[in-house]
């Protein structure tokens, strides 16, 4: 088994990309009156930023198999924080979108590195374990994030917060460089790329992975991207929108709590994806229903703050299972993987831009993950498997693409 990194450092890393974006979204009407652009077109900075974020975790999940995990990590962080002095000093919005672009892709690495060295250093149960109490720490930096970009949109404008966002990537760099240990296994062949793509492209359980995965992260993206807007057009909310993020955290916290216990008593990781999917329903459901009866309160933060807790709890069971068929090419094979959820989850954020209707949005995702939860695969290996005895569920995400782990 390889080293372990550090588990504090692993959280801070794997949290990166959604505290950068949280700290990131309160500057979004900002950003609109600096540049003079519309919503929609400030929605853009978020969701291209996912099709340059899809590109990176391929770029980096790859050169983690060829030069190993922390060469990537480190040259992953630099690139993100010089993408962030760009942003700071960009005179224009293209130069803003570029700039974004490549900070995205720089950023990536904190995602696909942390999880492949994870996998590297965990397997089974104990990674399903790990990734659950990675969920109870992800849980907070939403709160973490919007407060602290609220705080910094308000006393230093959209260039502070850029500032922020570059001195946070350097302060990750320097850790990592002290204290990333390099976990690829010595006796790591590293995979072909195109033939893992094909065989993944034709595996349905990573098909239903990749969906349920883009369904939950574009419903809390598309309230980053929209929330700002909404507050803005309330008559004096007793909430700010950074404010807002304490509750979904709370809700967050509570899924992660929730999958933790339920994790011990036994449930399988399907079955915890089949409850999220099911709070997610019920939590847009809250939305789309206090939306309509009272379109001049905040109450419809309790179905956003529901949905929180439905992406606690299914989102670390998704990826603690996706990749179980692919154990002999974990960095190439969840990069593509991150290749397609992230491509799916920028498309989804595009419309829900020009769009502008949360509830509408929100009941997308929502009948998506539904979708894909409840409909039968009938090719060998994906879904037409038995579960074993005593679990709670039908299989949602096993590949059929190699052997299994």
């Amino acid at each position: 088994m390889s080293p372990r990194p550090p588990f504090l450092l692993a959280i801070l890393l794997l949290s990166f990309p959604q505290i950068v974006e949280t700290i990131y979204s309160p500057a979004l009407p900002l950003i609109a009156t600096a540049y003079r652009v519309t919503p929609a077109e400030t929605g853009q900075t978020l969701s291209l930023w996912f099709a340059a974020f899809a590109f990176g975790v391929v770029a980096w999940g790859r050169l983690s198999d060829l030069w190993g995990r922390r060469p990537a990590l480190l040259a992953g962080l630099a690139l993100y924080a010089a993408g962030a002095a760009w942003a700071m000093v960009a005179s224009d919005f293209s130069h803003l979108l570029a700039a974004r672009l490549i900070s995205a892709f720089g950023a990536a690495v904190g995602s696909i590195v942390t999880q492949t060295a994870l996998r590297d250093s965990h397997a089974g149960p104990e990674l399903g374990r790990v990734f659950a109490v990675l969920g109870l720490a992800l849980a907070i930096s939403p709160a973490v994030g919007l407060f602290a970009g609220q705080l910094l949109a308000a006393k230093a404008g959209h260039s502070g917060v850029f500032a922020a966002l570059g001195l946070l990537a350097a302060s990750m760099l320097g850790l990592s460089l002290w204290r990333w240990p390099e976990t690829r296994p010595a006796t790591l062949s590293v995979a072909p790329f195109w033939p893992t793509f094909r065989v993944m492209l034709r595996d349905p359980g990573i098909w239903r992975c990749t969906l349920l995965i883009a369904a939950f992260n574009a419903a809390i993206f598309t309230w980053y991207q929209l929330g700002p807007f909404l507050f803005a057009g309330l008559e004096n909310p007793w909430l700010s929108f950074g404010q807002s993020g304490f509750l979904l955290a709370a809700g967050a916290l509570a899924g992660a709590l929730m999958n933790r216990a339920l994790l011990r008593r036994g449930w399988t990781a399907e079955a915890l994806i089949s409850l999220g999917v099911l709070l997610l329903g019920a939590g847009t459901g809250l939305v789309i229903l206090l939306t309509a009866l009272l379109p001049q309160s905040l109450a419809f933060l309790i179905g956003v703050t529901l949905i929180s807790s439905a992406y606690a709890v299914a989102i670390p069971n998704v990826l603690a299972i996706a990749l179980r068929a692919y154990a002999d090419r974990f960095g190439t094979a969840g990069a593509i993987l991150s290749l397609f959820y992230y491509n799916l989850l920028g498309v989804g954020l595009v419309i829900a831009g020009y769009g502008q209707r949360l509830d509408f949005a929100l009941a997308i995702c929502a009948l998506l993950a539904a979708i894909v939860s409840v409909r039968p695969m009938t090719r060998r290996g994906a879904l037409s498997e038995e579960s074993p005895p005593g679990s709670k569920s039908r299989i949602l995400c096993r590949s059929s693409g190699g052997g299994r782990s």
